[in-house]
């Protein structure tokens, strides 16, 4: 079994910065990518940034220039720097995972989500 676990989220006023981690661990054969997503109350899970093993990236329009994914594969972490945070960037960020858990098993995970509230 393969896990994911997030952790940084919090209160930050617009303007401020927030770093978020996800760690997997588990059963891990080998990480294909990873990303984060988010969601309001009433929305869909957008996506946010996503990072391959390779370490290409993709931003959502609405981040691109304040935030950054990387990726440390020694740890199976990924991060997500948040700069120049608005308050419509208030949401449940998911960390999310398409991780082989065998040589020619893999599947899709997620985290349970942390919480980014961006508020004066």
């Amino acid at each position: 079994q393969v896990h994911l676990e997030e952790s940084g989220g919090g209160l930050v006023h617009p303007g401020g910065s927030l770093r978020l981690s996800c760690v997997a661990s588990g059963s891990i054969f080998s990480i294909v990518a990873m990303g984060w997503y988010r969601q309001g109350p009433g929305k869909q899970r957008e996506l946010v940034a996503r990072i391959t093993s390779g370490h290409s990236t993709d931003y959502a329009d609405s981040v691109k220039g304040r935030f950054t994914i990387s990726r440390d594969n020694a740890k199976n972490t990924v991060y997500l720097q948040m700069n120049s945070l608005k308050p419509e960037d208030t949401d449940v960020y998911y960390c999310n995972g398409y991780i082989y858990f065998s040589p020619t098993g893999w599947d899709e995970y997620w985290g349970q989500g942390t919480q980014v509230t961006v508020s004066s």
